[in-house]
């Protein structure tokens, strides 16, 4: 300070000093004795003034103010050296489950103070995958997705060594530990229920339980299968119940799932899956193929000869007693010429004769009845009627009428289900027997099975159809051959011959076809980038009657390969996306994404790395297959518009990469998050008024030139006629 008046004879200063700041008296030198302190004091409130010899008032007082800038002389501290945490064995991802916290004494407004949270080491860690993370500002501590997925109930406790630094380029760092105990998820599905069907108990009656880890949740049942009656409910407790009886044959499994949701209705973890299984009891009888079954059997069958099965059902769980049956011949009518003429296997109901040959002219008929019953505590039982019909001996061949029944033509293009030809053959057995009846079979010349003989059980008349499409350039002849046989079993000593067997020539005729390619369809598959002139497919067609007058087409199908072509870049303009106002208050963050033109069926993944001269300000992470975070480093950033450089990679082979910029612009606000907006002048256009006064008065300026030139002409013309 330098004296302004003559009579000033020293300086002298007040106020706030702390015995730190001085002032020399004759020379107005402001002086520290010893270093300043932000955290004792970050201003200094000060008044200087002089003194003449006589210590009056000469000059003065004038105020002067310190401020004390901070410097990074402080080391972050958290609030514990240890923390103990515990968290639940299958806990979701992302949700803290404790918070450390840490405090730096120096200046909270600049970096010095601003912290920074890291997990450096966890043990154990024998998949060196992180189980856990912490938020690098709030210090929150949650599981990642791998920790969700792998820490159990009964792992030794987890440690993690923390470290919190403050921002400045050459941070001071502190550590502490943390030691994580996983409790129990109380969260789990119930073992597989069983519940017997048709359940006399009172209902509902409780069959399991579900437990939120707290008790802040409600609870819901979801159906699996939409079931028009669901019979289970659950209560505010987690208790589930069957609200009533419960019918195997109806449903014998139940599957549905439990939720819990929060106060606002979210759901607070995934749906347990509940499996419900209905145990069979014996509440079904058998049953019998119906009210009455009909056998057949030739009179002097020999001993032990199969008559028929029969076959009853129960609908109780198969594989289990309640639906194994025994067969019981109870009665038998006539008991001619004894009571047990027939006998049935117990598990199978066969029905056999238990004598040697029945004779018509003692009975033609007999009613048996059988009963069912099965295994179940108590036995269920049925009674089923069965009649056998005692029939001719089956002594005679069928005959046909004709021998050969010739040939027949048809165009290769006859329509399917069409009659071809009629055939008949008779035979004097028994009529409406088994003995009589008369199936007719193509034992040869139908290989492909193109034909089909029905048969009129009435009056044993064959009926031949053309089942399958006829192709002259294949078989232009078919000779079939035909047989006539009965269902029953000839009589023995008996044998079928020539006179059961006819013939029939079939004879395709030509009809004009289209030609016909190879293949339905054809297909092939090349690269996108395929030079002109590759050759790509064969395609085959044949013409059998070689007749021009006739086309076919058929669908060619080009599949292209994509080529990795197309250089990534961003996936939009981000101009003004990343906007941030001035003085920045911590480092910010934000999230930013890539695209790949090429094809999208081929799964994409982007790599994303800072360009150069960038790291001293920003880092980028990695967050997903197209998407990447960018952090500042510092919030020291000045107003302007800033292009972080950022290379875009693909997976592609050849892998290609593009640079580009992220644009991120610091700006004045005159609102939290809202940049000023500095008006543009927008260029000068003409409106559609003056572009026409424009014409306008272009247009009579051209006529006022021209009649000056007129009128030029005319006084000219004027002249020369004077002078002659």
């Amino acid at each position: 300070f330098d004296k302004q008046n003559q009579r000033s004879a020293k300086f002298v200063l007040e106020g706030e000093k702390d015995g730190i700041i001085e002032m020399e008296p004759y020379s107005g030198k402001l002086i520290t004795t010893s270093p300043l302190n932000w955290e004792m004091r970050q201003i200094y409130v000060l008044k200087a003034k002089t003194l003449d010899s006589n210590e009056l008032l000469v000059e003065g007082p004038h105020s002067i103010t310190i401020i004390v800038d901070d410097i990074n002389n402080n080391q972050p501290l958290f609030n514990q050296s240890e923390y103990n945490a515990e968290v639940r064995e299958q806990a979701r991802p992302d949700i803290p489950f404790i918070r450390v916290f840490a405090t730096d004494n120096d200046d909270p407004a600049t970096p010095n103070a601003q912290l920074v949270y890291q997990i450096t080491q966890q043990i154990p860690d024998p998949a060196r995958i992180m189980f856990f993370q912490i938020n690098n500002v709030t210090g929150e501590i949650s599981t990642t997705s791998a920790g969700t997925q792998n820490i159990k109930f009964g792992d030794k406790p987890y440690k993690l060594f923390l470290e919190v630094s403050d921002r400045t380029e050459r941070p001071f760092s502190n550590t502490a530990n943390v030691f994580i105990t996983i409790n129990e998820n109380l969260w789990k599905a119930p073992s597989p229920i069983t519940i017997q069907e048709n359940s006399k108990s009172h209902h509902p009656y409780n069959i399991t339980k579900v437990t939120w880890n707290d008790q802040n949740v409600v609870y819901e049942l979801h159906q699996r299968d939409k079931l028009l009656r669901f019979p289970f409910t659950i209560d505010k407790s987690g208790n589930i119940y069957v609200t009533e009886p419960l019918d195997r044959e109806e449903h014998d499994q139940y599957i549905f799932y439990a939720l819990a949701r929060n106060n606002n209705g979210i759901s607070v973890s995934r749906p347990l899956k509940i499996e419900v299984n209905v145990k069979d009891i014996n509440d079904n009888p058998p049953v019998c193929p119906a009210a009455e079954t009909i056998f057949e059997v030739q009179e002097k069958e020999a001993i032990g000869s199969a008559i028929g099965m029969l076959m009853a059902t129960d609908m109780d769980e198969h594989g289990q007693s309640n639906s194994v049956l025994a067969y019981t011949l109870v009665e038998q009518l006539p008991q001619i010429p004894t009571k047990n003429v027939f006998l049935i296997t117990k598990r199978k109901g066969e029905i056999q004769l238990a004598i040697d040959g029945l004779n018509m002219r003692l009975d033609k008929q007999y009613r048996l009845k059988v009963e069912v019953s099965d295994e179940g505590e108590p036995s269920l039982s049925a009674t089923c009627l069965v009649t056998i019909n005692v029939i001719d001996i089956n002594d005679h061949i069928p005959i046909f009428e004709s021998f050969d029944y010739g040939i027949v033509t048809l165009p290769e293009d006859i329509p399917l289900e069409t009659l071809v030809k009629e055939i008949q053959a008779t035979d004097n057995d028994q009529w409406g027997t088994g003995s009589s009846l008369i199936n007719y079979n193509i034992v040869h010349g139908d290989p492909y099975k193109m034909f089909r003989i029905d048969t009129n059980p009435v009056n044993n008349r064959g009926y031949i159809k053309v089942v399958a499409p006829l192709d002259y350039e294949t078989f232009r002849e078919h000779d079939l051959v035909i047989d006539a046989r009965n269902p029953e079993p000839l009589f023995s000593g008996i044998s079928y011959n020539d006179s059961s067997t006819t013939y029939l020539k079939i004879r395709v005729t030509d009809v004009d076809e289209s030609p016909a390619f190879t293949n339905s369809i054809f297909q092939a598959q090349v690269p996108e980038n395929i030079t002109i002139g590759t050759f790509l497919i064969k395609i085959n067609a044949s013409d059998p009657e070689d007749n021009s007058a006739k086309s076919s087409s058929v669908y060619f199908h080009l599949y292209l390969n994509d080529v990795n072509d197309n250089y990534p870049q961003l996936a939009k303009n981000y101009f003004n996306d990343f906007a941030f106002c001035y003085p920045l208050r911590r480092p910010e963050s934000f999230v930013f994404s890539g695209k790949d033109a090429d094809d999208v069926q081929r799964p994409m993944s982007l790599k994303f790395i800072l360009g150069e001269n960038t790291e001293k300000d920003w880092t980028i992470q990695y967050l997903n297959a197209t998407s990447a975070t960018l952090t500042m480093k510092h919030s020291n950033f000045q107003v302007g518009d800033i292009n972080v450089p950022v290379i875009i990679k693909d997976n592609g082979r050849p892998q290609l990469e593009s640079n580009v910029f992220v644009p991120v612009r610091i700006c004045s606000c005159i609102n939290t998050n809202m940049c000023d907006i500095i008006p543009v002048e927008e260029p000068w256009h003409p409106s559609v008024g003056m572009a026409l006064g424009i014409l306008f008065g272009t247009l009579a300026v051209i006529g006022i030139i021209i009649a000056v030139v007129f009128i030029s002409i005319n006084k000219k013309k004027k002249k020369a006629k004077k002078t002659t």
